[in-house]
C-alpha cells in the first residue's frame, strides 16, 4: 500500500478543520451575544438536535468526495427513509431497532446502486447520482404522496434527549460515535486507499489499490450514512414528509467544503464536515435572530459554498495565481482576436469537422456529403427517433387518437418546446464537458420576474421579455466567469448559483409570486384555432437556428473543439475561456426563454416551476446521443430526445400510473442511455 494515512494533528493538513472549528466557536459567541438571555444547556442541546441530520449526511458525502466522487442523491435518500419509516411503522410501541436497521439498509442498497454504475461500469458520478436522485424522489412520492404518517415514539426516545444528563446530548453522542468509527477506518488499508484514490486514481491503481472496490464501498458507506440521517430526522420530527430532504442538496456540499474537505478528493475528514453542518445551521439562526427573512437562507448557503471553495483555492500553493494568469490569457486572446489555428489537426478529432483550411485545401479534396460528415452523430441520434416511433405506436394502442391525428402531434410539439430549447443550452454546456445545475431556478426566477412585470399587459411584454432574457444571460455569465476565471467546478458553481437564485426569487416575490401572463403570450402558447399552435412555427425556426449555430458557425465549432480537449483547443488558438463563458450565457438565455414560455403556457409563474426540468434537460441531451463528457453530439439528436421524453410523458399521463412514476422513468432512461453510449467515444 502507498503512503501512511494523514497525521491527525498535522497543522498543514488540518488547516481547514481548525478553521471550521474556529468559525463554529465564533458563531456560538455571536449567538450568545445576540440572545436576550445567556445560552443554557437546553439551547445547546436544541442546536445539536437541529443540525444533527445535516452533520450525519455531510459525513457520508465526505467519504464520496474524499475518493474523488460526487453524490447528488443524499437529500432524496433522506426523504425516502423518512417516508418509509412514517408509513411502515405506525405503532408507537414499535421497537426502535427494526426502523433503524431498515433505514440504514435502504441507504446501503441505494449506495450500492450508485457504486455499481460508477465503480464497475465507469459511468459519470454526476449523471448516475442525479438519476438516482430522481428515481428515489419518485419512490418517495409513491410511498408517501403528502406529509403525514407517524414514527414510533421509541425512535425519538432513543435519539433525542441526553446521553449524560445536563452534559452531553444524544445527537452529539451519536456524532462522536461516527467520528470514532471514522478515526479507526481512516487508519485501515481501506481508509488509506480512499485518500490514495482521491489524490491520484491512476497512481493508486498502479500501486495495487483496488480502485473499483474502494469506490463501490465508499458509495455504500455513504448511503448508510444518508439512511442514518433519514432515521435521525424521522426521530426528530415524529412524522413523514416526502420533501424533507430536498433542501439538503446544496447544504450537504456547503457543509463538506466549509469543513475543509477538498473537492476533487484526497484531503479532508468527517469531523470538519460535521462542524460545517453546524456552521450552516448557526449562520441561518443568526439571520433569524437579526430578523432577516428566512428566504435569504439559500442565498447564504450558496454564497458560503462559493466563498469556501475560493478560500480553499487561495489556500493552495498557486491555485489563485493560475486562475489569474488563465483569466489574463483568456481576455488577451479575445483582445487579439484569436481564432482556431488552421494548422491544427484538431479537426480530425471532431465529430462534426470544422472548415479548417482555405480555398486551396477545399479545392484540393472533394467535400464529403452531409450524410458522411454527420454519419457518427446521426448514428447515435437515430435510436431516439426509433424509440419515439415506438412510443407513438404504444400511445395509439393504449390511448388512441395518436398516430393518425394531427392534434396529437400539435400537442406533442407544443409540450416538447421547453425541452427543445433547453437542449440547445444544456446541450452546448455538455458538449464542452460541463453541466448546468442552475437551470431550475433560472427558469423560475425569469418566469416570476416576467409575470410580475407584465401583469396581464401586452404592452409591458415589450420590455419585460428582454429583461427576463438579460437576467438569464447575466446568470450564465456569472456561472461561466466563476468556472473560467475563478476555477470553480462547474457542478459546484451552478449548484450554488441555483440556490442563490432560489433565494432571490423568494425575496423578490416574498414567497408568493404575483402577476400573470399577457394575453398575447398566452395566445402564442395555447391557441389552436387554425389547428397549429403559433409556438409550433417558432419551434421550427428555433430548430433551424440551433442547428446552424452548432454546425455552421465558428462558435459551434469551438464548442466541439473545447469538448474534445481544452488543452488541445487552447494550443490550436481557441479562446477556451471565452467560449465556455458564452456557452453558459447561452444556457442561461435558453432557461430564461423557457421560463417565459412556461409562464405563457400556464398563465402565471410559480415557485419551483423549473424544478422538474433539471433531469429532463440532461436526459434529452444524453438520450439524443451526445457524450456526457463532451465533444460528441448533434442538436437534431437532442431534439429527438426531447420529443421522445415528451411522448413518454404523454403516454404515462394517460395511464393509471401515479404521477411519481415519471421521475422514475426519466431516471432509468438516462441511466440506460449513458450506459449504452459510455464506451463509444469517437
Amino acid at each position: 500500500m502507498a503512503a501512511a494515512p494523514p497525521r491527525l494533528f498535522s497543522f498543514a493538513r488540518q488547516r481547514g478543520l481548525l478553521l471550521a472549528l474556529f468559525v463554529l466557536a465564533l458563531l456560538l459567541v455571536v449567538i450568545a451575544e445576540l440572545s436576550a438571555a445567556p445560552l443554557a444547556y437546553y439551547d445547546l442541546a436544541q442546536m445539536a438536535t437541529t443540525g444533527g441530520t445535516l452533520a450525519i449526511a455531510a459525513a457520508g458525502q465526505t467519504l464520496v468526495i474524499l475518493s474523488g466522487g460526487f453524490d447528488l442523491s443524499a437529500g432524496a435518500l433522506v426523504s425516502l427513509v423518512n417516508a418509509v419509516l412514517a408509513q411502515e411503522f405506525p405503532s408507537p410501541t414499535q421497537s426502535p431497532l427494526l426502523p433503524i436497521l431498515l433505514g440504514i439498509a435502504i441507504g446501503l442498497v441505494s449506495g450500492a446502486f450508485n457504486g455499481f454504475f460508477i465503480a464497475f461500469l465507469r459511468m459519470q458520478p454526476i449523471v448516475v447520482t442525479l438519476s438516482t436522485m430522481f428515481i428515489l424522489q419518485g419512490l418517495t412520492l409513491l410511498e408517501l404522496p403528502k406529509p403525514g404518517g407517524t414514527v414510533p415514539s421509541s425512535l425519538s426516545d432513543l435519539f433525542m434527549g441526553d446521553a449524560i444528563p445536563g452534559i452531553l446530548p444524544r445527537p452529539l453522542a451519536l456524532l462522536a460515535l461516527l467520528f470514532l468509527v471514522w478515526s479507526w477506518l481512516k487508519r485501515t488499508r481501506f481508509g488509506v486507499a480512499i485518500y490514495a484514490v482521491g489524490s491520484d486514481p491512476e497512481s493508486s491503481r498502479a500501486a495495487g489499490v483496488r480502485s473499483a472496490f474502494v469506490q463501490f464501498m465508499v458509495y455504500v458507506l455513504a448511503g448508510g450514512c444518508y439512511g442514518l440521517a433519514g432515521v435521525f430526522i424521522s426521530a426528530q420530527t415524529g412524522s413523514g414528509d416526502p420533501l424533507v430532504g430536498n433542501p439538503m442538496l446544496l447544504q450537504v456540499f456547503a457543509a463538506v467544503v466549509v469543513g475543509g474537505t477538498r473537492l476533487g478528493g484526497g484531503r479532508g475528514g468527517v469531523l470538519g464536515s460535521m462542524a460545517g453542518g453546524y456552521i450552516l445551521m448557526l449562520f441561518v439562526n443568526i439571520l433569524l435572530v437579526l430578523n432577516v427573512s428566512a428566504y435569504f437562507s439559500t442565498v447564504a448557503e450558496g454564497g458560503i459554498l462559493l466563498l469556501a471553495v475560493l478560500g480553499a483555492a487561495i489556500g493552495r500553493d498557486t491555485a489563485l495565481a493560475h486562475a489569474i494568469r488563465h483569466a489574463r490569457a483568456v481576455w488577451r486572446a479575445r483582445g487579439m482576436g484569436h481564432r482556431p489555428s488552421q494548422r491544427s489537426g484538431l479537426s480530425q478529432r471532431l465529430v462534426l469537422p470544422p472548415r479548417v483550411g482555405g480555398n486551396k485545401l477545399r479545392t484540393a479534396t472533394a467535400r464529403p456529403s452531409w450524410a458522411v460528415r454527420n454519419a457518427e452523430a446521426l448514428r447515435f441520434a437515430v435510436p431516439a427517433y426509433l424509440c419515439l416511433i415506438i412510443a407513438i405506436v404504444a400511445t395509439e394502442f393504449m390511448l388512441g387518437h395518436a398516430m393518425f391525428h394531427w392534434s396529437y402531434y400539435n400537442s406533442l410539439l407544443v409540450l416538447s418546446t421547453f425541452l427543445a430549447i433547453l437542449a440547445l443550452g444544456q446541450g452546448s454546456v455538455i458538449l464542452t464537458g460541463g453541466l448546468d445545475l442552475s437551470v431550475p431556478w433560472t427558469i423560475g426566477l425569469c418566469g416570476i420576474v416576467l409575470a410580475g412585470l407584465v401583469k396581464g399587459s401586452d404592452v409591458a411584454l415589450i420590455y419585460a421579455l428582454p429583461i427576463a432574457l438579460l437576467i438569464g444571460a447575466a446568470v450564465g455569465f456569472v456561472n461561466g466567469a466563476g468556472i473560467v476565471v475563478l476555477g470553480v467546478s462547474p457542478i459546484v458553481m451552478t449548484l450554488a448559483m441555483n440556490g442563490i437564485l432560489q433565494g432571490i426569487a423568494l425575496v423578490y416575490s416574498n414567497g408568493t409570486p404575483d402577476g400573470f401572463s399577457s394575453p398575447l403570450l398566452r395566445h402564442f402558447m395555447t391557441d389552436a384555432t387554425f389547428g397549429v399552435t403559433p409556438v409550433v412555427i417558432f419551434d421550427v425556426l428555433f430548430v433551424i437556428v440551433a442547428v446552424l449555430l452548432l454546425q455552421r458557425t465558428s462558435f459551434g465549432r469551438r464548442i466541439y473543439a473545447v469538448g474534445n480537449g481544452e488543452r488541445v483547443a487552447a494550443l490550436s488558438g481557441i479562446a477556451v475561456g471565452g467560449t465556455m463563458i458564452r456557452v453558459y450565457m447561452l444556457s442561461g438565455v435558453c432557461s430564461a426563454l423557457v421560463g417565459t414560455l412556461l409562464t405563457g403556457f400556464s398563465g402565471q409563474a410559480s415557485l419551483g416551476m423549473g424544478d422538474e426540468y433539471l433531469l429532463p434537460s440532461i436526459a434529452v441531451v444524453v438520450v439524443g446521443g451526445a457524450l456526457i463528457t463532451g465533444g460528441r453530439g448533434h442538436y437534431l439528436g437532442m431534439l429527438g430526445g426531447g420529443l421522445l421524453l415528451t411522448a413518454l410523458q404523454t403516454l404515462l399521463s394517460g395511464t393509471t400510473l401515479p404521477f411519481a412514476t415519471r421521475a422514475i422513468v426519466f431516471g432509468v432512461v438516462v441511466l440506460g442511455a449513458v450506459l449504452a453510449l459510455r464506451e463509444r467515444r469517437a
